[in-house]
């Protein structure tokens, strides 16, 4: 492990959802949100205590991604859908609506210019997706969704209509970020980060830069920050790079290559100045950048899980303790959510 000091860090607890296999984790308004298989658990921060699940039917398959807009929850599932839910007053989830919407597929199925080849001898409309929808991400009154089916397609959280499809990449679409002005970041299987912004008149995107093709299948992304002024990539290779912005012709920068993890990448985080990393190899391992230098280093491994670790959320401070303290959660295949607390950042 490089650099000269280390993070303090342990485990608080560890929760149990009712089925195995966690596919993906995210913080809302004090509420732990779990996905196993198909089923959404949700758990109160306050005492860990489990207080709802929803999502029972198995027809969805796994859920992959959970994003939030004010008391709304979106998630992405394996049917190709993406599913609307009310919090309510009570804190139990009540389905709004899935996208695309009924309405809308009405009013696009009789126009056919709608409808898009997905593959030999069959055609959908092009606000669906034909393939299952691997991650979202939420810019103010828009949310982004990815897919298997190379493409990523934009949506009004007010209107629930969609409002651009985009054919991004040559292979499935793991990852999606979007900074807070706006700009995306996809990553695929393909090897590639691609760099998208929006055109304010046409309101349309339009590629603005392609990170180099690597051997390996990108799996995760990172931004630091809102800014957005660096961006963290894992992929199957084990390594996660760190990128950073530089305008112009010269588009996004490799800035270094960590290594440590002895298995794939499988989810990347960055809170409080600290990037941490879930992988194949069942730990999870927290990168911080080292002082007075321009790169990161490991400062700590966290180990305990049984199978490879699936997703990782976090947030700074505590109750009353707000200084240095990171409360991460990660969420391994093995149907565990182990609650850490890492201590010491600087």
């Amino acid at each position: 492990m490089n650099g000269s000091t280390t993070l303090t860090h342990h485990c608080v607890t560890s929760l149990k959802t009712l089925t195995p296999h966690i596919t993906c984790l995210a913080v809302h308004r004090n509420l732990l949100y779990a996905a196993s298989l198909n089923l959404i658990n949700v758990f109160d921060l306050s005492h860990y205590a489990h207080i709802d699940a929803f999502n029972g039917s198995p027809v969805s398959g796994f859920v992959k991604s959970i994003a939030f807009s004010g008391s709304r929850v979106f998630t992405a599932h394996q049917d190709c859908k993406i599913r609307v839910w009310l919090i309510t007053p009570s804190k139990r989830h009540r389905l709004l609506s899935s996208l695309p919407t009924v309405t809308d597929l009405l009013r696009r199925c009789i126009v056919p210019r709608n409808y898009v080849s997905v593959r030999r001898h069959k055609t959908r409309l092009w606000i669906q997706h034909c393939d299952t929808v691997s991650g979202l991400a939420v810019n103010e009154s828009l949310m982004y969704s990815v897919s298997w089916d190379k493409s990523f397609k934009v949506w009004d959280l007010f209107g629930y209509r969609c409002l651009e499809s985009v054919k991004a990449h040559d292979d499935a679409i793991n990852a999606v970020a979007v900074n807070g002005d706006g700009t995306v970041y996809t990553a695929s299987a393909d090897g590639s980060i691609k760099v998208w912004k929006r055109d304010g008149e046409a309101k349309r995107h339009a590629l603005v830069s392609t990170v180099g093709k690597q051997k390996s299948t990108v799996n995760a992304l990172a931004l630091d920050g809102d800014d957005g002024a660096a961006l963290f990539s894992g992929g199957c290779d084990g390594a996660i790079c760190r990128w950073e912005w530089r305008g112009g012709e010269n588009g996004v920068a490799k800035m270094e290559r960590l290594r440590g993890h002895g298995g794939a990448i499988l989810c990347l985080i960055h809170v409080a100045g600290l990037l941490a990393s879930a992988s194949a190899d069942l730990t999870v391992r927290i990168w911080q950048r080292e002082r007075g230098g321009s790169g990161y280093c490991c400062r700590a491994v966290l180990e305990g899980h049984e199978k490879p670790v699936k997703s990782l959320v976090a947030f700074s401070g505590g109750e009353g303790d707000s200084n240095g303290v990171v409360t991460l959660f990660s969420g391994s295949l093995d149907g565990e959510i182990k609650v850490w607390e890492v201590f010491g950042l600087v």
